[in-house]
């Protein structure tokens, strides 16, 4: 009897076998690769000016500009991100370009995008200016080919930190911007910086030619200092004896607006930028080589002299910005 149960089982297996081998066999699609974490986002940019806070970093000159930033998304609301760019200047001080490294966090919350970070401006290749008159000069440090009084250091490079918002309502993003330095400059007087951003940006619908959209922007800007060092201390007739031990830098208000363009990748900025300061505290500032005399002696500035380089300015922006992440 067992002999006969076996033999039965044996055949339902090898008969069920069988079918089962006969079968069409349905392939099972992979799941989906998850999306990498990872991303890059590259660009440059061609600017008739490089202005920034409404002082031009290139003497009114041509500037050219690009960025390499890598990103770590560690989910929807929160990316990490480090980058490096470089931009082309004419510093008082002859510096070769700057070249800023900066890292953050980039927190979102619905319509609200916030940015943490640091800063580094790095200036290589300057050369020291100094009239040697309140601190004397020291190794590589030369009176300076100008009559305007302005001195100038070797290093300016400095650090700052930052905190940005942005809330998007509709078409309309608007929010503050912080950023604040120990050693703005360096030269020994404390930054900040605290402004207000607004933009419009048009709907597919209203777009030029149903390809290129645009947008309007403007940002009011207010920038506080502290005292620098002795470096930049000035003695004359308008000045206080104190100034010796270092000037207040000239506080600003500064403010720009404009209209964009935007098709694919490629944007085309059109920006109107000013500051209140006046072309003495300008001077005074900047350490502009190019300053001229003729101007109102002022405390920070007794020789008043003056210069361009807060004035009044329209800048053209042409660039290109896109990630690796849109490519494929």
């Amino acid at each position: 009897m067992k002999k006969v149960v076996l033999s039965v089982v044996a055949a339902i297996a090898l008969s069920t076998s069988a079918f089962a081998a006969d079968m069409p066999v349905k392939a099972v699609k992979a799941p989906a690769a998850a999306p990498s974490p990872w991303d890059i986002a590259f660009g440059s940019a061609l600017m008739t000016d490089y202005v920034w806070r409404g002082v031009t970093q290139s003497a009114h000159h041509p500037s050219v500009a690009a960025y390499f930033e890598p990103r770590y998304n560690i989910n929807d609301n929160w990316q990490l991100y480090v980058g490096i760019s470089g931009e082309s200047i004419k510093f008082a001080n002859n510096a070769a370009a700057e070249i800023d490294f900066y890292g953050g966090v980039r927190p979102t919350f619905g319509p609200l995008a916030m940015d943490f970070g640091i800063w580094e401006y790095y200036y290589p290749g300057g050369v020291c200016w100094g009239t040697g008159a309140i601190q004397a000069l020291g190794p590589g440090c030369t009176a300076p080919p100008w009559i305007s009084g302005n001195v100038a250091k070797k290093d300016a490079s400095f650090y700052e930190v930052y905190a940005k918002a942005t809330y998007t309502l509709g078409d309309f993003a608007f929010g503050p911007t912080f950023y604040y330095s120990p050693n703005f400059l360096n030269t020994g007087a404390d930054g900040e910086y605290l402004s207000g951003i607004v933009k419009y940006t048009a709907p597919t619908a209203l777009a030029i030619g149903g390809q290129v959209g645009w947008y309007v922007s403007g940002e009011f800007g207010r920038q506080w200092f502290g005292t620098s060092d002795p470096f930049y201390g000035v003695v004359g007739a308008v000045a206080p004896a104190a100034y010796a031990n270092g000037i207040p830098e000239p506080d600003y208000n500064t403010w720009n607006v404009g209209l964009g363009f935007t098709w694919k990748v490629f944007t085309l900025d059109l920006r109107y930028t000013d500051t209140d300061l006046s072309k003495e505290a300008c001077s005074a500032f900047t350490s502009d080589p190019g300053a001229t005399l003729g101007g109102t002696p002022i405390g920070i500035n007794p020789v008043g002299s003056q210069s361009n380089w807060c004035s009044a300015h329209f800048v053209a922006k042409l660039s290109a910005d896109l990630t690796l992440g849109s490519l494929k």
